[in-house]
């Protein structure tokens, strides 16, 4: 492998292990201030206790995810110098806001979350996990605004060999940017509901000692995941509109379409041929459904990769199957908070269901997988453009590193997630499986 290969790979590995902590980050953290908010509201210690226990767990996956996330911006100027001399002057502002404000309120207040209770009045303890919440969802705003850009670049101008911004406010108005944040947020949410529901079923189903604590439990965190996986849905398919219109060819690549066509079928299944220019087979099609997903016309017309210069397509065969699985997680997903939320609404009828609640366990990182699919698809479906349109990867790397270099850094960045992901999956569980402390400080 080359210095580019081995640069996208390593990029590649940091992001998604780094995405391994920041949906379980934004979710529960929501839940977590929501529960505390129910406590300020009503006196009732029990939802003191919750806050607490999830709160731990919230903590935990914080800080990995803090860790990891500072050795992603370090790539730029090791990695992809060219691209950052490139764009720097507009990539660098999102990640100064990200740097200056979000985190830094995120740094602050979860220190007064940590050590504040009964120390600060109850309303004050309960603004700090909520600047806590939105500034996490700030952070994530502000470096998806980043990506979106490099998606579909607007406000800049082309001068002295690099894009200089022109009009900040379209980049921090940029559709793309903004629809694949509503989409990302909403899956972190599904992530967070899904963990929190899971660790319930968990304790449900082994009988713990306060099974009102893990009913409740349950109870928000399914309704919380029913209206997240709706939004999913519904953000996913504004967002494949937005796909259609500004990357066609990432678009045609999600569903195998070769030929430009009107009125066009999705074929349930079929198997794409990149290198012949075809699908192998295609099989059960619904007549015009293809097209009315992608431009809301049942007659719409669907740009096919045939359309597209072979050196400007994306690799078609991981972003089809990753685009089918993410979508078909999604649905399962749906039908799976939809049964929760139901059960949950009455006492003590989740435990009649304990295969639903041994479901529940083992769909705790199904969302996790939905959310690495969705990445696979918005970054390989982009190339062989770094910035769509614009830079292509391959003018982005950096020219004064060589393949030992980059194959040493990536070989120890894998390492080290390695050892932070068991340290992250074992604490997770441990204190997952303890369960919530009692007035005596014990569990």
């Amino acid at each position: 492998m080359d210095v580019l290969s081995l640069s996208r790979l390593q990029f590649a590995v940091t992001c998604m292990f780094h995405f391994i902590f920041v949906p379980l980050t934004l979710g529960i953290s929501i839940l977590v201030a929501w529960m505390e908010t129910h406590y300020v509201r009503t006196g009732d210690g029990q939802y003191k206790r919750m806050a607490k226990f999830w709160g731990k767990l919230f903590l935990i996956n914080f800080a990995l995810g803090v860790v990891t996330g500072i050795t992603m911006e370090f790539q730029f100027g090791m990695n992809w110098a060219e691209y950052s001399k490139y764009v720097g002057d507009i990539f660098g502002a999102p990640l100064a806001i990200e740097a200056t404000v979000a985190f830094f309120l995120e740094s602050v207040f979860i220190g007064v979350w940590i050590f504040g209770w009964d120390k600060v009045s109850k309303k004050v303890h309960l603004m700090s996990i909520w600047i806590v919440a939105i500034a996490t969802n700030v952070s994530g705003l502000v470096i998806i605004l980043a990506n979106g850009w490099m998606q579909h670049p607007v406000g800049y101008v082309l001068r002295n060999g690099r894009a200089e911004m022109v009009d900040f406010p379209a980049v921090l108005t940029n559709t793309y940017g903004l629809l694949k944040f509503a989409h990302q947020i909403t899956s972190a949410y599904t992530v967070g509901a899904f963990f929190v529901m899971g660790v319930s079923a968990y304790h449900l189903l082994h009988k713990h000692d306060n099974p009102k604590f893990f009913r409740s439990s349950f109870r928000i965190a399914a309704t919380f995941g029913l209206v997240a996986t709706l939004l999913v849905a519904f953000v996913g398919d504004q967002s494949a509109l937005e796909v259609v219109k500004t990357q066609p060819a990432k678009f045609a690549a999600m569903e195998s379409v070769w030929e430009t066509q009107k009125g066009a079928p999705i074929h349930l299944f079929m198997l794409p041929d990149e290198e012949g220019g075809h699908n192998h087979y295609e099989t059960i099609a619904i007549p015009h459904m293809l097209s009315f997903l992608a431009t809301h016309e049942f007659d719409g017309e669907v740009r096919g990769l045939k359309s597209i210069p072979r050196d400007e397509r994306p690799p078609v065969m991981p972003v089809f199957v990753s685009f089918r699985t993410m979508a078909g997680i999604g649905s399962y997903l749906i039908l799976m908070a939809l049964i929760g939320f139901v059960l949950s609404r009455k006492t003590g009828v989740l435990e009649k269901y304990p295969f639903f609640l041994k479901v529940m366990v083992f769909t705790i990182p199904v969302p996790y997988i939905a959310n690495q699919l969705g990445w696979i698809v918005a970054e390989m479906g982009r190339q062989p453009w770094i910035v769509y349109g614009v830079l292509k990867t391959a003018d982005g790397v950096s020219k004064a590193i060589s393949t030992t270099q980059v194959l040493g850094s990536l070989v120890g960045f894998t390492l080290l997630y390695g050892f932070l992901g068991v340290i992250d999956i074992y604490l997770l569980a441990k204190y997952a499986r303890l369960g919530p402390v009692d007035d005596q400080g014990t569990h």
